[in-house]
């Protein structure tokens, strides 16, 4: 096991500051989350990044708010810029529930106290620091970026909400995975601090050649705010809506949707600009995806993937989920209606190379308490290593939000056999008992038939090894619905793909002597769904002996397919209307079939089958054949 120092850590305070010897910082990162330092954290990654530049950075993990703001100003003011990470979860998501109710913990924070983040902590962080110091600029990065960079509807709030560089008064926004961007950023600012300097300018001047400088507002995956009047269009820019017409005009919002997310997936985007209170909001391109140098730099970081000492003793439930694991790509192609995971990393696989995971995998060794059971190799979804197009001139011209609804793209390579090749190779290490995958499985994809019969085969080697020694006793798919309908909204396979899979399941266990269980997650009050569909959910689930346990009702987060049909009555790629369930009642009519078994349930949901009138449903349900 590896000694630890205090200067292991980026410093978080001055006196950690100090004993690095440094008199002066560069980037000052504040953070919604605690500060665990490790690839799987944000603030940590970006802070890692720029150190690796030669940059003195430090942390401020979850400052109050709340007092005289001593943790804003205990480090003063950094050379170049201030940047804010909100948290790994959109903070609304990680302190509300569906039913907008406080949550009683919050995964992030020590001993997951519930009240050590604001709601929107970027937009409360900055409006401090710009308060305290505004000259210094101020770069917004992570989820809460990414998902509210232009009009987006909240939830929380119910609704329209403008960009969040208008609400929060910030310089420049980062949107995705920030590494490239943010060590370019960090280049330039560090160029025009040099010119500054030399012409012995005021604060105020520094900031408007800063902000306004050209050579910032070129640089990929950015976003930032000029006044309308000044703005100069380029040929091939999107113009969105405005946030006043999108006010107006339901459909519209849901228009301007498709782009966003059509550009979030090309290898070639266009601009995006949106004109709002008389400024402009302008979206670079973003990069082209890491290569997999670029990838494993990332991860090769001096991570001590480890919580800061100072919270000894506490425990980080979001910590102890992972510290085990090991992320092995980044990337979905699945496009799921409701998720944000594409509208953050992209939908282009960005794979690790088998050197940087064995590497890691060996740290993860080192740590005190490891037992010799690897908790996760897996990434976004727990089957798409190394996967991407066959020929890649096809996908620079491809705009499909996913590469597999609503089939699988025959350009698709879907060879498991690197996949494979990584879970041999960790397992054949001394010391490692087990390696499970806790990822989600795309089994659309294992049931997929190529034209090339070695794939073909490394899938059916790939499930077979997935299922007799990856599991946990306990595999985790997501078929999310029954209804045909409704899983074409979701973007997810037709739910017969679900069922053949746990014939394969079933199979498979009992032809290795095992007795695992088949776990699915399931969604209701999804856009498109409507009780009777929930109904037969029911139906269909109890007919298949489950009784369900991971379900949810349908979260509306910022800046998906499903949040936009959700908001604006419209599916944003026909503009056609679409139902969903909204109020209390509508929605706890939906969640009720889920525990159709329980007894305190089942007077409610004769009743609700009846008023829908659904008598054939209750005699499925609950009369006895």
């Amino acid at each position: 096991m590896k000694e630890h120092r205090l200067t292991d850590w980026l410093p978080t305070t001055k006196k950690e500051v100090e004993l690095r010897g440094w008199d002066e910082l560069d980037v000052i990162l504040f953070s919604g989350d605690a500060y665990i330092d490790h690839p799987s954290f944000g603030a940590a990654v970006i802070g890692r990044i720029l150190e690796a530049e030669g940059l003195r950075v430090a942390i401020i993990p979850q400052p109050n708010w709340r007092d005289d703001l001593r943790d804003f100003k205990k480090l003063g003011r950094p050379r170049l810029f201030f940047g804010i990470s909100p948290g790994c979860m959109d903070s609304m998501v990680n302190k509300y529930t569906a039913n907008k109710r406080l949550r009683s913990d919050d995964a992030y924070t020590p001993d997951a106290r519930p009240d050590m983040r604001p709601d929107y902590p970027s937009i409360v962080y900055t409006q401090i620091l710009k308060k305290l110091y505004p000259d210094v600029p101020v770069v917004l990065g992570g989820i809460e970026a990414s998902m509210r960079r232009v009009t987006h509807y909240d939830y929380w709030q119910d609704k329209l909400m403008k960009s969040i560089l208008v609400e929060s008064g910030a310089d420049l926004l980062i949107y995705g995975m920030g590494e490239k961007p943010i060590v370019e950023l960090a280049r330039r600012f560090s160029d025009k601090r040099l010119v500054i300097s030399d012409k012995h300018l005021d604060d105020a001047s520094c900031l408007s050649l800063i902000t306004n400088h050209l050579s910032l507002t070129t640089i990929p995956q950015v976003a930032y705010l000029c006044k309308t009047v000044d703005f100069v269009a380029e040929e091939g820019d999107i113009r969105l809506f405005s946030h006043a017409e999108c006010l107006k005009d339901k459909k519209k919002q849901a228009a301007n949707f498709r782009h966003i997310e059509e550009e979030s997936n090309k290898y070639a985007a266009s601009r995006i600009t949106q004109e709002v209170d008389n400024m402009t909001v302008v979206v670079n391109p973003p990069y082209p995806p890491l290569t997999e140098e670029e990838l494993d730099h990332s991860f090769d970081l001096p991570y001590t993937r480890l919580p800061h000492p100072k919270y000894k003793g506490k425990r980080i439930p979001a910590y102890d989920m992972i510290k085990f694991s090991v992320n092995i790509h980044r990337g979905c192609f699945g496009g799921c209606a409701f998720c944000t995971i594409s509208a953050h990393q992209g939908k282009f696989i960005v794979s690790r190379s088998k050197e940087s995971i064995l590497k890691e995998v060996k740290e993860v060794m080192e740590l005190p308490d490891f037992k010799g059971y690897l908790s996760d190799l897996g990434g976004p979804s727990a089957n798409m290593y190394r996967m991407k197009g066959r020929d890649e001139a096809v996908c620079k011209k491809c705009k499909r939000p996913s590469c597999i609804h609503p089939k699988v793209c025959p350009n698709l390579n879907t060879d498991h056999r690197p996949l494979l090749d990584i879970y041999h190779a960790v397992d054949a290490l001394p010391g490692i008992k087990k390696s499970f995958i806790g990822s989600g499985v795309r089994y659309d994809l294992l049931l997929h038939q190529s034209k090339d019969p070695a794939t073909n085969k490394s899938t059916q080697e790939y499930t077979r090894e997935l299922i007799a020694r990856h599991v946990s006793g306990r595999l985790k798919v997501a078929p999310e619905h029954t209804s045909g309908r409704v899983l074409s909204i979701m973007r997810k396979p037709s739910f017969s793909q679900f069922q053949e899979f746990k014939k394969i399941f079933d199979r498979i266990n009992q032809e290795e002597g095992l007795r695992q269980q088949l776990i699915p997650y399931f969604i209701s009050s999804h856009p498109g769904c409507k009780e009777e569909d929930m109904a037969e959910l029911a139906v269909i689930t109890k007919r298949l002996d489950f009784h369900l346990e991971q379900v949810q009702d349908f979260t509306p987060t910022p800046m998906t397919v499903a949040t936009e049909a959700w908001y604006t009555g419209y599916h944003p790629y026909t503009l056609e209307p679409v139902f969903s369930a909204k109020t209390p009642r509508e929605k706890l009519a939906q969640r009720q079939f889920f525990f159709w078994y329980k007894p305190e349930e089942r007077k409610n949901i004769i009743n609700e089958l009846r008023r829908i009138g659904r008598q054939d449903l209750i005699d499925k349900l609950y009369v006895k054949r």
